[in-house]
């Protein structure tokens, strides 16, 4: 594995009394109760708060579209290739900035991912450069909202109808996002989400597949639970017949209960990381740095998980005296082709070669207050 600036990685991960940690998970305060209502049923796997759960998102974050919970969103995404009908031989152009999470399953269905390039602006990928690379063995574009800002769906769109390809929006970290007033459902042909510990809303570790065609549904659950209809198993049927390879990719009750009561706090939580990412865009004045930010649009509303600098100066300097006062901070992604699991270095990438060695993420979360960051933009504009 071939990874620049190791010595990011020299600091080991901050706890809250030790300063500002970069991350820290939203346990809300009726948490226990929900997760011990479960552990006093015999429902701790697959039961009904899952259920609860699909419901409350559905009618919240989707506009009534099918959908169904999952262990983990790189489960929700290998489910969503499976369903765009992925397999050997075929091409999915995706971001090269992004979490593995986004390509590994590309590579299970023994495809190959085609980079493409960002946009500087917002880090996620660009529009002009995915149509270039789209060749006959082209099956899917993957989308995905960089820190919580989302990604040019317009163009996007546009370009997967003309190719006839399916559009997959990866929106692990954007949950709550709407863009030109619509969900981002009611865009691309799936939607994952993730609820990995350290996400705006947390089941521990889960995911969430939606599906603009509801004719997917019925597959997604078998799949989902080793190809076995379900359904039909709790009718009583003894016999049942699997004709299709399937996974372990189901939540739990317990996931669910956390996922429930998180989900109610998903407002209050939002307007917060909105509030910190606009004190970081209007308090840092350095000229060496950068703040990455969506700027108001009309119909457009983002829920940030991360706030990006782009750093026109030594990082890593900056990173260590950040630490050195209480503030935590990292690089959280690498650019994907730099993993020997995906093959060599694509030498066509001119944008993430130029902020490959200038990104740096800091404190972006229901920890951090007012004056927590204001502290940090202090500190970036004495360096």
């Amino acid at each position: 594995m071939e990874i620049k600036s190791s010595s990011m990685n020299e600091y080991p991960l901050m706890e809250l009394e030790q300063g500002i940690p970069l991350f820290y998970p939203f346990i809300s305060p009726d948490a226990k109760n929900s997760i011990n209502s479960s552990l006093e049923t015999r429902w701790i796997g697959q039961g009904p708060k899952v259920d609860y759960f699909e419901k409350a998102f559905k009618d919240k974050l989707t506009n009534n579209k099918e959908l169904i919970a999952t262990g983990s969103g790189t489960d929700a995404l290998h489910l969503a290739y499976i369903l765009s009908d992925v397999g050997p031989g075929d091409e999915v152009i995706t971001p090269v900035f992004t979490c593995t999470a986004t390509n590994l399953p590309i590579l299970y269905q023994g495809a190959k991912p085609v980079f493409a390039d960002i946009d500087p602006l917002t880090l996620n990928i660009d529009p002009n450069d995915v149509e270039h690379r789209i060749t006959s063995k082209t099956k899917a574009i993957v989308a995905v909202d960089y820190g919580g800002i989302p990604a040019d769906y317009e163009k996007l769109s546009l370009i997967a109808k003309k190719y006839n390809l399916k559009l997959i929006s990866d929106a692990a970290q954007s949950i709550g996002l709407k863009y030109q007033n619509k969900f981002t459902s009611d865009i691309a042909d799936f939607v994952i989400f993730s609820f990995q510990a350290i996400k705006t809303i947390t089941t521990a570790d889960g995911g969430m597949l939606v599906m603009k065609d509801n004719k997917f549904l019925e597959k997604a659950k078998r799949i989902r639970w080793f190809g076995i209809d379900r359904a039909e198993k709790q009718k009583g049927t003894w016999e049942n017949d699997i004709y299709e390879l399937g996974y372990k990719y189901q939540m739990t009750d317990i996931g669910a209960s956390l996922g429930l009561t998180g989900l109610k706090h998903l407002s209050s939580l939002k307007a917060q990381r909105k509030k910190l990412l606009n004190i970081y865009s209007n308090g840092i004045k350095n000229k060496k740095i950068k703040v990455i930010d969506y700027p108001a649009k009309d119909g457009t509303d983002v829920c940030p998980w991360i706030c990006t600098l782009i750093v026109n100066d030594d990082r890593i300097t900056l990173m260590k005296m950040l630490r050195n006062n209480g503030v935590e901070s990292a690089q959280v992604h690498y650019r994907n082709d730099r993993y020997s699991v995906f093959g060599s270095k694509q030498n066509d990438l001119p944008k993430m070669d130029y902020i490959e060695d200038k990104y740096l993420v800091i404190p972006l979360h229901h920890k951090v207050t007012e004056n927590d960051a204001l502290k940090i933009c202090k500190l970036i504009n004495s360096y």
